[in-house]
């Protein structure tokens, strides 16, 4: 199994809607995208310096899954509106 884990600092002028629209995006991609084994989203609720504002915890059969994701349409879409209102994303992929 692959955990693809997404941490997302989003602009101080990224609005509400905009983060909402992201989350909803990436809430629906299980529906879409069978690849995904297992797929989490949530709001960081410490808010302290080093807090990132939203984090995505998935799972994966194997790479060549993740890899399906990441170049899939549905994704894509979500990709576009996460580079509008975020400041920083970072991730990282292991194998478990």
């Amino acid at each position: 199994m692959i955990k693809h884990l997404v941490l997302f600092r989003f602009r101080e002028d990224a609005g509400s809607a905009a983060i909402d629209a992201i989350i909803a995006g990436l809430n629906g991609l299980p529906a879409l995208i069978s690849d995904i084994h297992s797929f989490q989203v949530g709001r960081d609720i410490l808010r302290t310096e080093r807090s990132y504002d939203l984090a995505l915890v998935s799972d994966f059969a194997d790479l060549a899954a993740l890899e399906r994701y990441q170049i899939h349409p549905e994704h894509q879409k979500v990709v576009t509106l996460v580079k509008q209102a975020a400041s920083s994303v970072v991730a990282v992929d292991y194998e478990y």
